[in-house]
């Protein structure tokens, strides 16, 4: 039945589904019910929705009582010597709720026996018109719904004996339900009648919907109806506010203009906290451990009144303690744990698995998100309080940093006046953070639910184009963000544009998306004054010019061409153009046309026509980043500007003499990218699609013994040319990783780069081995990483050696 209302306290928004939605609550019924057209079928619908209204009728009634239940009580202990509470505090609190239960008693009981004893001529117009003239009496209490509110959490704080009535009051069942008994909330429940008149208006709507024009109750329900309609628009502007605010110490409203989960730096911890941001004051919070059914509470670990809150410049700030920041193979290696779970439930699913097992896994998975959102933020955020204390922050987008800056610079524009908080106010304040939060879940994907949309998993092609709007000349740079594993992270980085209003970058970037919604954009001026420094991380601070946001809308993303759009922000306007690669397709391996070339030509025929053992283009790659890129941050992980990578490819692709040259001008990150693209495009893969699955049962062994005659045996088994360049790369990569305390890129990082660029089977190989991309990106690519990192670990290992102890081993596998 539509109506049964056993749902949590919902959204104050009351007219969110009736006021500009498509389909929004109109007196006019739809086409196609015109006097006696479907007739019959319209009076059996009524029903059907009346019975409904009517079952969910006893059910609020029996909140109504419930909520009444205490009240004769309370009253009769307020005039004794030990009074729980004040006849004020009583009233206020219980305001108009007599009223309506007896309104809605009254209409319960007219309205039971007709739908009990119904036929087709029976008339209930009346009766809803009746209730909906008494809408007097909910102003009333919609008046005093925030006092009462807030009457019942001061009293709650102040009395324990309240505080346990208040948290499980009795809620009798339906009569023919099982259950006799379920605990409610006081504050629960006092929200009901407000939940109540949007719920009546959707009745009213739905049975219009199946009344004929000429039924005796069509103008009735009409105009109950129209009443009702007038009364939410009336009351919703009411509501709204009440919902997202207190009262100040002074009377005044205090407002919520912000809240969010971050991860704070507490005594050389890190510790995730929910922020409040009101009007005058920003409250850090954790939220309390509860038994279950115990109502949720936070527990405040600081304030600060914003008229006392500075953001300390780069000059003032004093160096603060080293972060520590958390391994990136060890962020990566939770990455695979959380896609292999992900996986893993998706399989239970389909396979209508246990229900235990289902929530086994996604507890499992809901730790590990936990551990990556609380360990992979390193921009710093630091706020200080004028008369002591500075407290730091950890975010993992510079976007969220000047979204937090900005709202509080906003509001302290008014004229805000400092004070100091009573511990009863305090908790006050802190009580009232559960009900007025908008952020409820921690930001991982295992709080979503199953028909959220999953994101996008594959690549996105982003082309920069230009930006106007600026007012005067600046140096001037964009950076690329997107979401994956529930929080956002920069993915790519323009060049700067000098001393210019109208930069003009057209550069295309390949990012990896990994269930990504949303693409951010945000142009900064570049600072070259070397004092300007951020002392948490001895960074730079760029100043931030304008950021947006766009959803990556599957629809419009997943097309093959190019879709150009604009972002605004602050007067700005940057124009780009992207377009979206699903990873099944960008897993495709396919062989080159041209043989002339040596992309996508196996590696035998280059090395046989070049008379070489390696590669031109992998020797000339290797040599040049070993050269000026084996100290730069984040090289082979950090994406080369696509059109310079595609000139490069153009350049090797023709054999062209001015390879050198080129190769000397070009931005580094463009030539590492070339190398991944290079071995990404061969026909197969360097390890070959033969001995994929060798590969993959040979580092899944656990003896160490066994795994090494393996492993080596494996090498041994590849084709010479494949074999000197694996092991000429192997040796490459093991030197940049010597520098990984000044490039950032360790054995691990550098594994995770190349593992599935040089295993990876092709498309005809694939198909046996894998099904959807969320299983191509836990199982396969964690193995595939893991064989890597496995020779890059090993002792060094030699093309000669190797050959010796052929002998000695058979090479069928």
């Amino acid at each position: 039945m539509p109506y049964i209302d056993e749902s949590p306290t919902m959204s104050p928004q009351l007219s969110a589904r009736s006021q500009g939605s498509g389909d929004s609550i109109s007196p006019t019924p739809p086409e196609g019910l015109a006097p006696g057209v479907e007739a019959g079928k319209g009076l059996e619908m009524r029903k059907l929705v009346l019975s409904g209204f009517l079952a969910s009728e006893e059910i609020y009634i029996n909140q109504l009582e419930a909520l009444l239940l205490p009240m004769k009580p309370l009253k009769a202990t307020a005039t004794t010597s030990q009074p729980v509470l004040t006849i004020q505090q009583i009233e206020t609190i219980f305001y108009k709720i007599q009223d309506i239960y007896e309104i809605h008693k009254e209409f319960y009981d007219n309205l039971c026996p007709k739908v009990q004893q119904w036929d087709s001529q029976v008339t209930m117009g009346h009766l809803f018109q009746k209730l909906a003239s008494q809408l007097g009496v909910y102003k009333a209490f919609v008046d005093n719904y925030k006092v009462a509110l807030e009457t019942a959490e001061k009293c709650s704080q102040s009395n324990n004996q309240f505080q346990k009535i208040s948290e499980e009051l009795k809620v009798k069942g339906p009569k023919d339900s099982k259950d006799s008994h379920t605990s409610v909330t006081m504050e629960a429940l006092l929200y009901k009648p407000i939940d109540r008149v949007t719920r009546s208006t959707l009745v009213l709507h739905d049975l219009l919907k199946h009344t004929p024009v000429d039924h005796p109750d069509y103008p009735l329900l009409q105009d109950a109806l129209r009443i009702s309609q007038n009364f939410l628009s009336s009351i919703n502007e009411d509501i709204d506010p009440r919902r997202t605010a207190v009262t100040t110490p002074k009377g005044e409203t205090r407002q919520l203009v912000k809240d969010g989960f971050l991860v704070e730096m507490s005594e050389s911890s890190r510790k995730l906290r929910h922020v409040f941001l009101f009007t005058d004051v920003l409250l850090c919070a954790k939220l309390k451990k509860t038994s279950a059914g115990k109502h949720q509470q936070y527990d405040c670990k600081w304030y600060i009144p914003l008229a006392d809150l500075v953001f300390p410049s780069p000059e003032e700030s004093e160096a603060s303690p080293q972060v520590h920041l958390f391994p990136d193979h060890e962020l990566e290696d939770m990455k695979m744990k959380i896609s292999a779970l992900k996986s893993e439930i998706q399989k239970e699913k389909a396979n209508k698995g246990q229900s235990r097992a289902i929530e086994r896994l996604k507890k499992k998975m809901f730790e590990n998100e936990f551990l990556l959102l609380l360990n992979s933020p390193t921009i710093p955020f630091r706020i200080h309080n004028r008369n002591g204390k500075s407290y730091l922050f950890l975010l993992s987008s510079d976007y969220e940093r000047s979204e937090w800056r900005e709202a509080i610079q906003k509001l302290q524009k008014k004229d805000l006046q400092a004070f100091v908080l009573s511990s009863v106010e305090l908790q006050v304040l802190t009580g009232s953070c559960f009900k007025l939060r908008t952020v409820h879940n921690i930001p991982v994907t295992s709080n979503k639910d199953d028909d959220e949309s999953p994101g996008l998993y594959g690549f996105l092609h982003v082309i920069v184009h230009s930006a106007k709007g600026f007012k005067q000349s600046a140096n001037l740079y964009c950076t690329l963000e997107v979401d994956s594993f529930g929080y956002f992270v920069s993915k790519a980085k323009t060049r700067v544009f000098r001393d210019t209003t109208e930069p003009k970058w057209d550069e295309e970037f390949e990012i990896e998306l990994e269930g990504s919604q949303s693409l951010r954009i945000l142009c900064y001026e570049k600072c070259y004054d070397k004092t300007k420094v951020n002392k948490d991380n001895n960074e730079i601070v760029d100043k931030i010019m304008g950021k947006g946001q766009i959803q990556l809308d599957p629809q419009t993303v997943e097309t093959k061409n190019w879709h150009t759009d604009v972002i605004e922000m602050n007067g700005i306007k940057v124009e780009f153009s992207m377009k979206f690669t699903s990873r099944d397709m960008s897993l495709k391996r396919t062989p080159s046309k041209k043989q002339t070339g040596v992309f996508g030509v196996k590696i035998s025929v280059v090395t046989k026509r070049e008379r070489s053992k390696v590669p031109y283009i992998v020797r000339q790659c290797v040599e040049e980043v070993e050269k000026r890129g084996i100290e730069e941050v984040g090289i082979y992980r950090i994406s080369g500007v696509a059109t310079d990578i595609q000139a490069l490819k153009a350049v090797f692709d023709a054999n062209n003499k001015d390879i050198l040259l080129m190769l000397s001008d070009m931005d580094i990150n463009a030539i590492a990218g070339t190398l991944k693209l290079y071995f990404r495009e061969l026909p197969e893969p360097l390890l070959t699609d033969r001995l994929y699955p060798a590969f993959m049962e040979g580092i899944a062994l656990s003896d160490p013994a066994a795994k090494e005659n393996c492993m080596m045996h494996l090498l041994r088994s590849l084709p010479d040319p494949n074999l000197i360049t694996f092991l000429f790369l192997l040796e490459h990569l093991k030197r940049v990783a010597e520098k990984e305390p000044i490039n950032k890129m360790s054995l691990h990082n550098l594994a995770t780069v190349f593992g599935p660029t040089l295993l990876r089977p092709s498309e005809v190989e694939s198909k046996a081995h894998l099904t959807s991309a969320a299983d191509i990106w836990s199982h396969d690519v964690m193995a595939q990483v893991q064989v890597l990192l496995y020779y890059l670990q090993h002792p060094p290992i030699s093309f000669a050696e190797l050959k010796r102890n052929t002998l000695y081993f058979s090479t069928d596998v």
